[in-house]
């Protein structure tokens, strides 16, 4: 993957963001906040595979 699309945030939950930045903000979209990472991992295979299907 390369870019970091999961943060951990201050609360110590996970947050994953978009690939691409909003053109209009110029920042990231905020794509959901998880309790573990695995939750937010798996999540974005759901976002890769709703794309493709």
């Amino acid at each position: 993957m390369g870019l970091e699309l999961i943060r951990k945030l201050a609360s110590g939950k996970f947050r994953l963001y978009s690939r691409k930045k909003n053109p209009r903000t110029g920042k990231r979209r905020n794509l959901g906040t998880f309790d573990t990472k695995k939750a937010a991992e798996k999540h974005e295979r759901e976002v890769q595979y709703f794309k493709r299907h």
